[in-house]
């Protein structure tokens, strides 16, 4: 019988505990004291540690596993998005713009209209959306945004670009392109950095607002058994400063009930220097965590940077590569300056020639001598040359990836790649190399249900479509890989291993209980979709239950 201090404040029995620890995978309870795992065993070696006060529940005989980590997130646009207007589930054109409509008819006049969501490839398209049709479901008073799903492009309708000043005369800003007519004239469709052009116009929430909004947003991400995020930052944006802020008012009110590694975007590195901070600074709730910088921008809006152009849509379309949205030489510099403020880089990188160019990068500075305390991480490793595949291993870098945009992105990738569609998401040739592989969603771009996710890494095929085969299904990954990815993995990532990741004496007590044994699923039942049906039962962080069905 294992020996503790004082008696557990919380024990749960009764289960099929998956404890992502070589030294013990599998148990039958766990013994919790305060906010720590103490004991892990079988049930007749935990119970007896019970004293008068501990709190005993019985699972009855479910999968408990460590609390999941979302290791891509845009945390406070996730949570603001869930009060906006909500574009993602839109399956037609119409169905966009009738939302849309709905929404401008609640609204106050001339307040403005944001949302977030559409992806014209589940309308079987490839037009985007214009100013014009904005405009018939808004109106002409009130101005309008809605972002793209990759939040890489946008539409806007007349009245925002009128606000903005985005006329004929605009030139396309540096790493940003504004899609015209034939005319010349603005279409209301905007593709990375020309996003800002009208974007900086839309008042900015409150810190009130905020605040009620990141502790929705974390009430939701309970209920899918998400206990840790990576927060991530947008190109150029000024969303850090003001998430950092409200995570820390939470915080200090008792009010965060959730572990945030909060990057950093690279244009404030110069504050970073001026005050002296480095990764790490926090405590095990918040904390700093890597230097963001932009590579290119995505495979949906067209501006993912590649090593061939992408396939003509039209005869008379122009070869396009992509955009790079940062220089490589501004980019190189970012990154010594990060390593030698004591940051670690997490750089985006969708497209083949991004992630080669991001990879040349780090093989120069690593001959620096500047070693991370946390690995460099690349973000989406999207669409990467066989020859490159093996370099994210041999210089340590993690694989930050989001298996749900593989089945997202399936039909743009097979229309705008071709056969190099064959390259993208190699989940299990990343495994296979020996990369340190972390999933996320990208939520607000994707869905944040990491079961969602895990389908998406199994089986690769959307759940509507199934019995369909998987799409390019030598890369699908196992059961085991896509759990450690969410929880262990994930953890490594961002230098959480010895505090949360498996459930193990001595980290921090965030675990969840499932509604099904996903270890006792067959094949069959998988490929069928059980996996993406997958709920949480209950949700504990820091040994207390912040959710329950």
């Amino acid at each position: 019988m294992q020996r503790i201090a004082c008696a557990p404040t919380l024990i749960l029995h009764n289960a099929r505990v998956y404890t992502q620890d070589n030294a013990l995978p599998w148990a039958q309870a766990v013994a919790i004291q305060q906010d720590r795992i103490v004991a892990v065993g079988a049930d007749d070696e935990i119970l007896p540690l019970a004293g008068e006060d501990t709190r005993r529940i019985d699972v009855g005989g479910r999968l408990v596993l460590p609390g999941f980590c979302d290791a891509h997130i845009h945390l406070s646009h996730y949570a603001l998005g869930l009060r906006e207007v909500r574009l993602a589930g839109a399956r037609t054109r119409a169905e966009m713009l009738e939302r849309i409509r709905e929404a401008a008819t609640q609204a106050a006049p001339g307040s403005w209209l944001v949302g977030q969501g559409w992806n014209e490839s589940w309308w079987g398209d490839t037009d985007f959306p214009t100013a014009a049709e904005i405009d018939a479901a808004t109106g002409a008073a009130s101005p309008a945004i809605f972002h793209r799903s990759d939040m890489h492009s946008a539409v806007v309708n007349s009245a925002a670009l009128r606000l903005a000043g985005v006329t004929a005369q605009t030139p396309n800003p540096p790493g940003g392109v504004i899609d015209r007519d034939a005319s010349g004239q603005p279409t209301g469709f905007l593709r990375e950095l020309a996003i800002d052009l009208v974007a900086q116009h839309a008042p900015p929430p409150t810190a009130a607002e905020l605040d009620t909004a990141l502790a929705a947003g974390m009430t939701a991400l309970h209920r899918l058994g998400i206990t840790a995020v990576h927060a991530q930052r947008i190109k150029d944006g000024d969303d850090g400063p003001r998430e950092w802020a409200s995570l820390l008012r939470l915080r200090e009110t008792g009010r965060l009930h959730l572990r945030v590694a909060c990057n950093v975007a690279a244009h404030e590195l110069s504050h970073l220097a001026g005050l002296g901070l480095r990764t790490g600074f926090g405590d095990n709730f918040l904390r700093l965590g890597h230097v963001k910088v932009f590579t290119d921008g995505s495979l949906g809006s067209r501006t993912a940077w590649l090593l061939a152009p992408f396939v003509k849509l039209r005869p008379d379309e122009a070869d396009n590569t992509g955009v790079s949205v940062t220089p490589p030489a501004q980019m190189a510099a970012e990154f010594r300056r990060a390593a030698e403020l004591g940051f670690p880089i997490s750089v985006h990188a969708i497209g083949d020639r991004a992630n080669r160019v991001v990879l040349d990068i780090f093989e120069e500075l690593a001959g620096s001598g500047l070693a991370p305390s946390i690995p460099h991480r690349i973000e989406h490793v999207q669409i990467i040359d066989p020859t490159d595949l093996p370099r994210l291993a041999q210089l340590g870098i993690t694989a930050s990836v989001q298996p749900i945009h593989a089945i997202d992105d399936m039909d743009t990738a097979d229309r705008f790649l071709g056969e190099r569609a064959a390259r993208l998401y190699n989940f299990r040739s990343l495994f296979a190399q020996g990369t340190l592989v972390a999933f996320g969603s990208d939520a607000p771009v994707a869905d944040p249900n990491p079961f969602v996710g895990l389908h998406a890494a199994l089986v690769r095929q959307r759940v509507e479509r199934l019995p369909a085969a998987a799409w390019y299904g030598a890369e699908c990954v196992s059961l085991e890989q896509g759990i450690y990815a969410y929880t262990l993995g994930a953890a490594r990532a961002a230098g959480w291993a010895q505090t949360i990741g498996s459930i193990t004496p001595g980290k921090l007590a965030d675990l969840i209980v499932l509604d099904r044994d996903l270890f006792a699923l067959r094949a069959d039942e998988i490929a069928a979709g059980a996996v993406a049906a997958t709920t949480v039962v209950t949700t504990i962080f820091g040994g207390e239950p912040v959710f329950s069905l």
